[in-house]
């Protein structure tokens, strides 16, 4: 199975990427976003990783097709 990883158009509070996250892996967002509260409070290193990752994650694309 083909799976990719995306921001959230639907599921985001700030960028979507715990929201992104939390669709990929299956898990609810909630969970994700309070991980990365804690990796916050620690040296800061959630952060940048969080900047890092909403630069890098693609948007999902708003076509039903995304061969289209």
């Amino acid at each position: 199975m083909d799976r990719k990883i995306y921001l959230s158009n639907t599921n985001k509070k700030i960028g979507g990427v715990c929201g992104g996250l939390g669709e990929y892996f299956g898990i609810d967002p909630t969970i994700v976003r309070i991980l990365w509260v804690l990796a916050v409070f620690l040296e800061g290193i959630g952060l940048l990783a969080y900047f890092i990752a909403w630069i890098v994650m693609p948007r999902r694309s708003s076509c039903k097709y995304d061969n289209w």
